[in-house]
């Protein structure tokens, strides 16, 4: 680990190909993935990189690419968007093929239901940084998606697929793992833990959302 805390810089015309090729493609997603999401990712990747010894070209690269798979769908964009990023010849102009084929298989370990851990600290990075638990956005991501891909649902249909999504996915039995003991990931994740119980105070959350997302 660095003690330097500084943000460290990708490489800026890898900066602008990616702001201006891959980034656009966020826009075609479900409100929970797009430009605001993948920014998060990259910003929070860098700042885990500027802990570590690692190549922050490649940090960068694999947080911007990590979701674009989800324009074949959602059940393999993981595999899919690794398969995009090693067919985007453009990135051999920064990037060995060993450096792209670490970057795939980090591409492909993000996603939280993955039966194994990320192979690589490029992964871990790039896995962690994915998971921004904000308790307030992930509710409203979870009834954003609900309502997107669920219409035929009732309020209480919606209800009722949130609670159960957010105790497979955070609850202290859930799928969701974290990667650094000391990220600010684990003590959102316990706050989040702690209103998934107090069942009052998740219906209250759960009806701002669904007011809210209803009314755009």
């Amino acid at each position: 680990m660095k003690n330097d805390n500084s943000v460290r810089q990708p490489d800026s015309e890898l900066q602008n190909y990616i702001q201006q090729r891959i980034i656009p493609l966020y826009d075609h997603f479900d409100k929970a993935h797009q430009r605001n999401h993948v920014r998060m990712v990259i910003q929070q990747s860098l700042e885990l990189a500027a802990q570590m010894e690692v190549d922050v070209d490649m940090v960068y690269a694999i947080a911007a690419y990590h979701d674009i798979g989800l324009c074949e769908g959602r059940e393999h964009h993981h595999e899919v968007s690794a398969r995009m990023l090693l067919a985007d010849t453009a990135l051999r102009k920064w990037f060995s093929e060993s450096d792209l084929q670490m970057m795939a298989e980090a591409v492909e370990d993000h996603r939280a239901s993955s039966d194994h851990a990320p192979r690589s600290l490029y992964g871990r990075i790039v896995a962690e940084a994915d998971r921004f638990i904000d308790p307030d956005t992930i509710i409203r991501r979870t009834v954003q998606y609900g309502l997107e891909h669920y219409p035929e649902l009732d309020k209480q249909g919606h209800y009722a697929r949130t609670v159960q999504h957010l105790h497979e996915k955070y609850g202290r039995n859930g799928y969701l793992r974290l990667w650094f003991e000391h990220s600010p990931n684990a003590e959102r994740l316990e706050r989040l833990r702690q209103m998934m119980e107090d069942e009052v105070l998740l219906r209250q959350k759960f009806e701002e959302c669904f007011s809210m997302e209803e009314n755009l």
